[in-house]
């Protein structure tokens, strides 16, 4: 079975807006990640080219084209499935961080199979450095039997 694991800091007391924001930019930052990296613009000119209509023959961009090759098993068991998600507390900074090493003694990367998401204080919190607050680790989709060795080490959020 495939999930999604969202780690969220219990300590910054986040109103239930700001903590569902933050959940689902950890949630998104899975498919953001992999849409900005294999993303192209499509010239209004490209449009024309390839027969399509579009209102001005110019070169503009008229938006973005993206090309993505998934697993199999994510494919079918996470996207065209279920979308399990489990939405886990760290106590604090330290503990979320700690879910950071265990990632990476896995063999896990940032940006590729973890996302550390950080707000820019503009709302509710206070910054913590570089002007801002690291809230979040949000996980790419994965088997389960991988993402429970890091999940069971923490709580469901409450």
């Amino acid at each position: 079975m495939y999930k999604q694991i969202i780690i969220v800091r219990k300590d910054l007391n986040m109103s239930p807006g700001k903590l569902a924001a933050q959940v689902s930019h950890g949630s998104m930052s899975f498919l953001t990640s992999l849409i900005r990296r294999w993303s192209s613009p499509e010239t209004n000119h490209d449009l024309v080219m390839q027969g399509c209509v579009c209102p001005y023959d110019n070169d503009e961009i008229a938006g973005y084209n993206f090309e993505y090759f998934f697993n199999k098993d994510l494919f079918e068991q996470w996207i065209n499935g279920e979308f399990t998600k489990c939405v886990l507390q760290a106590k604090n900074k330290n503990q979320l961080l700690k879910a950071k090493t265990m990632a990476e003694e896995l063999g896990m990367k940032e940006g590729e199979d973890f996302w550390l998401i950080r707000d820019n204080c503009h709302t509710e919190l206070e910054p913590e450095e570089s002007g801002r607050t690291l809230t979040v680790i949000g996980f790419k989709p994965m088997d389960s039997e991988i993402i429970d060795q890091i999940g069971r080490k923490y709580h469901l959020y409450v």
